[in-house]
C-alpha cells in the first residue's frame, strides 16, 4: 500500500516530477557521454603513442638519455635485435640511430630530431608509410634521401627533391655534415613530430655518426600489451648492459593519465550528482511543504514515522528509478553511435588537439561495468537526497499541519 501511495504521489504534480526526471536524465547522459569522451581521447592517446611513436617498450645505452650523446650507442645492437624479433611475444621490432642537430634548407634552418632507421622495420612498428602524403617513403637502397613532416617543410620551405643539409656531432665531438634530398613529406596527428623529426637511411647516419652500424635505440612492439612487463624484466635479465623501460617510463604522463583517470572520473561524477542532488531536494521539500496538512491528517490517523519517512523515500526513489534508467539508455546509444562514426572536432580543435598528441576525431567508450557503477551512485544520491525532506516531514505537529491553511 505505501508504494502504491508513493508511486500516486509522484503524478499528483506531473510538470515538477517530469522536470525532476528530466534534469535526472540529461544529468546523466551528460556526465556518462563526457566520461565515454574523455576516456575515448585517452585510450586513442596511447593506442597512437604506442603504435605510432614509443611502442610497448624501448632499449638504450643506460647514459643515452642523460643528454643523447651519440657515443653511448648499443652494443651488440643487431644481436639484440635478432633476439628480440624471435620472441613469440614480439610483433616488430625495430632499430634507430638518433641524434638532435641542425637542418638547413636554401632559405632557412631549424632544429631537429634526426633518425637513422631500417625503413621496412620501422614501418612495421609505427606505419610511418602510410603518413607519408607526398613523394615516397624511404627505401632500404636509398642513399642520402630524407623524409620530413609538413610542418616542418612548410617551415624551412621544402618541396620533393629539395637539398637540405644536416649539422650534428658525431660519437668523438666532430661537427660533421651531411647532404640529403627529399624524398618524402608526412603528416601526423602530433605537432611535434610533424615539426621535428627527420627520417634517413640507418646506413647513412651511422656512417656520418660513426657508430659502426650500432644503433642507440631498439623499439619493440609486442603482440599484446598485457605481455610489456614480463617481457621487460626478461630483456633486462638477457642483456643487463641495455636500459629497457616500458611505455610508462619512457611516457610517465601518460602512465598517471591512464593510472589516474579511473579516480578523476568517479570523482567528476561524483560532482554531478551531487549537484542533481540538490535539485531532488529542493523539489521533495517543495513536495513536503505542498502537502503539509495532509501529511498531517495521516499522522493524525495513524501513520507512524517510519511509514510517512517510507512514503517520502519512495518517491524520490521512484523518480530516479524511472529517470537514471532511461538516461543510461539514451548515452548508451549515443556513446554506442559515436564510437563507430567518431566525433569529428577537426574544425574547432584541431591545431590544439596536436600540440598536444591527440587526434581530432574522437571515438567515445564507456565500458560496461561504468553503467553499474553509475547506478549505484545515482541510488545512493536518492536515498540521501531523501532523507532532509523526510526529516522535514517527520518534524510535523499533527495537530498544527491540520490547522495549517
Amino acid at each position: 500500500m505505501l508504494l502504491v501511495i508513493a508511486w500516486k504521489n509522484i503524478w499528483r504534480n506531473k510538470v515538477r516530477s517530469l522536470i525532476v526526471m528530466v534534469s535526472v536524465m540529461m544529468g546523466l547522459w551528460a556526465g556518462a557521454f563526457i566520461l565515454a569522451y574523455v576516456f575515448g581521447m585517452i585510450n586513442q592517446r596511447l593506442e597512437d603513442a604506442i603504435g605510432s611513436e614509443i611502442s610497448h617498450l624501448q632499449l638504450h645505452h643506460p647514459e643515452f638519455g642523460v643528454d643523447y650523446d651519440p657515443q653511448f650507442y648499443l652494443d651488440n645492437s643487431q644481436s639484440i635485435i635478432e633476439d628480440i624479433e624471435a620472441s613469440p611475444m614480439v610483433d616488430a621490432v625495430s632499430g634507430r640511430v638518433l641524434v638532435y642537430g641542425m637542418v638547413a634548407s636554401p632559405s632557412t634552418s631549424t632544429g631537429g630530431k634526426l633518425i637513422g632507421i631500417d625503413p621496412e622495420r620501422e614501418d612495421q612498428v609505427t606505419q610511418l608509410a602510410s603518413n607519408v602524403v607526398e613523394g615516397e617513403y624511404l627505401r632500404t637502397k636509398d642513399r642520402y634521401k630524407i623524409i620530413v613532416g609538413k610542418k616542418l617543410a612548410d617551415k624551412l620551405k621544402l618541396k620533393i627533391r629539395s637539398k637540405v643539409v644536416l649539422t650534428f656531432q658525431d660519437v668523438d665531438g666532430n661537427i660533421v655534415a651531411g647532404a640529403f634530398r627529399v624524398k618524402g613529406i608526412f603528416r601526423s596527428y602530433n605537432s611535434s613530430l610533424e615539426d621535428g623529426n627527420l627520417y634517413v637511411n640507418q646506413n647513412d647516419m651511422s656512417a656520418l655518426l660513426k657508430t659502426n652500424g650500432q644503433v642507440h635505440e631498439i623499439a619493440v612492439l609486442m603482440q599484446s600489451g598485457e605481455t610489456v612487463n614480463e617481457y621487460v624484466s626478461t630483456l633486462a635479465d638477457r642483456h643487463p648492459k641495455a636500459l629497457v623501460e616500458s611505455w610508462k617510463q619512457l611516457s610517465p604522463e601518460l602512465g598517471l593519465m591512464i593510472d589516474s583517470l579511473d579516480q578523476y572520473m568517479i570523482i567528476f561524477f561524483v560532482i554531478i550528482l551531487l549537484a542533481l542532488s540538490f535539485g531532488i531536494v529542493n523539489t521533495m521539500l517543495m513536495t513536503v511543504l505542498e502537502r503539509v496538512k495532509e501529511i498531517g491528517m495521516l499522522m493524525a490517523i495513524g501513520m507512524n514515522k517510519i511509514r510517512l519517512f517510507g512514503m517520502i523515500f519512495w518517491e524520490t526513489i521512484f523518480m530516479v528509478l524511472i529517470a537514471a534508467p532511461l538516461g543510461l539508455l539514451l548515452a548508451y546509444i549515443n556513446i554506442h553511435w559515436l564510437s563507430i562514426h567518431g566525433l569529428d572536432l577537426s574544425a574547432i580543435y584541431q591545431e590544439g588537439y596536436a600540440a598536444y598528441g591527440f587526434k581530432p576525431i574522437i571515438y567515445p567508450k564507456l565500458e560496461a561495468i561504468y553503467y553499474y557503477r553509475i547506478m549505484i551512485l545515482v541510488i545512493i544520491t536518492a536515498i540521501v537526497a531523501s532523507i532532509y525532506p523526510a526529516i522535514t516531514a517527520l518534524r510535523l505537529d499533527p495537530v498544527k499541519a491540520i490547522r495549517k491553511i
